[in-house]
């Protein structure tokens, strides 16, 4: 570490270690991209990743412009950090890439999740202050189980969402609020303590389970919370999603959004739709279940006047941008510009249960276009039963 002088504290040190394939699975349809990078690559994804790290980095320079950062070399960390011309002040070292994370194995091969736990270690071992990475649910259990192994909580952990699912509460609510909760816990530690927080994902059955917890940075407003337990369906729940589906208008698209809530407006249709992907339904009919972005914009490409039905993500209270990656910028913009009602005709459902377990009584969106973003902020009406709604606030 260095010091600006004498009695200067020393310069904090940030961390930084990168999944470059995380949550290529979300837009081409996948529920998660662990284990799936090749099927992911055949249906044409693209990495989202390296581009979130980038924004998340870009802004924490602009917050913190005084910071030793050590970063994992290659695809892992390095390869993705805004050139040296644009990060004056930052005094960075690259570790040795892993095996396979700069192209040392075959052309072409991905990094794996013993390259991301290799990295940790590496970055442990250089005594950061606070280990920033980039990834989903699969690469916060990597980089726990890293730490872990190594000492218990002697480094707090922070996620930059980039995954699909992404339930655990070791994530920022976007790559910009991940900056602002590394910047003031790193610039006042004292003040801006650590907390533990769940490491959430799916096993290999695909049931959610807890595997442990971590520090993370105790930054009011910009870190989630975990994501609430399913909480069984009751009478708000079917009652709403047989008004809703009651009021469906002939000739209109409607989109139906992964979640329990809104699945049941399928079930009381009658449809076999899917409570974890996005399907569509025409004049009661199922044209598509488990929706890719490019089945979407087809469809509305077809069906100009169109309608989205979204639910809420329990206890985080997201309505875009945590496992509806498929409902892209791309896709909300085809709603908008196909349908005088748009982006306001977006019909919102939560039970009062699970408006009520919130964290905070805010809804979220995380996408990957500011001005898309700002689009849908503000207040926005909730229905929560039937004949019943409440008005909730959107950030970004």
């Amino acid at each position: 570490m260095t010091s600006s002088g004498p009695w200067a504290a020393p310069a904090r040190v940030l961390g930084v270690v990168v999944n470059p394939v995380a949550g290529m699975g979300g837009r081409v349809g996948l529920h998660g991209t662990d284990g799936q990078v090749e099927l992911a690559r055949s249906r044409g994804a693209e990495p989202v990743s390296p581009a979130r790290a980038r924004r998340a980095l870009a802004r924490l320079h602009e917050l913190a412009p005084d910071l030793e950062v050590v970063v994992a070399g290659g695809a892992l960390g390095a390869d993705h950090l805004p050139p040296a011309a644009e990060t004056p002040g930052w005094r960075v070292r690259v570790l040795d890439a892993p095996t396979g994370a700069t192209g040392a194995r075959e052309p072409g091969t991905e990094t794996t999740a013993d390259d991301t736990r290799e990295a940790v270690r590496g970055l442990v071992a250089a005594e950061v202050d606070l280990l920033l990475f980039v990834g989903g649910d699969g690469t916060a259990r990597d980089v726990a189980g890293a730490v872990w192994a190594v000492c218990d909580d002697c480094v707090p952990v922070l996620g930059v969402p980039a995954g699909v699912k992404m339930h655990s509460a070791v994530f920022g609510l976007t790559p910009v609020t991940a900056a602002v909760a590394a910047s003031r816990h790193l610039a006042a530690p004292e003040r801006y303590g650590t907390r533990q927080a769940e490491v959430v994902d799916r096993d290999a059955a695909g049931d959610v389970r807890l595997y442990g917890t971590v520090q993370v940075p105790a930054v009011p407003a910009s870190v989630q919370p975990a994501k609430g337990s399913p909480a069984p369906l009751n009478d708000d729940a079917t009652g709403l999603a047989a008004e809703v589906a009651a009021e469906m208008e002939p000739g209109r698209l409607y989109l139906l959004g992964p979640g329990a809530t809104v699945d049941q407006v399928g079930a009381a249709l009658g449809l076999a739709t899917t409570p974890l992907g996005v399907d569509a339904v025409l004049d009661g009919e199922l044209l598509a279940v488990d929706a890719d972005e490019a089945t979407l914009l087809d469809l509305l490409a077809r069906h100009p006047r169109a309608t989205l039905v979204l639910g809420v993500v329990g206890g985080q209270g997201f309505l875009l941008g945590r496992g509806n990656q498929q409902l892209s910028p791309a896709v909300l913009r085809a709603l908008a510009a196909a349908d005088p009602a748009g982006l306001a005709g977006i019909q919102v459902l939560a039970t009062p249960a699970k408006v009520g377990a919130l964290a905070e009584p805010v809804l979220h969106v995380d996408l990957d276009d500011p001005e898309l973003a700002a689009e849908l902020a503000g207040y926005r009406r909730v229905r929560t039963a039937p004949g019943r709604s409440t008005v909730l606030r959107v950030e970004t």
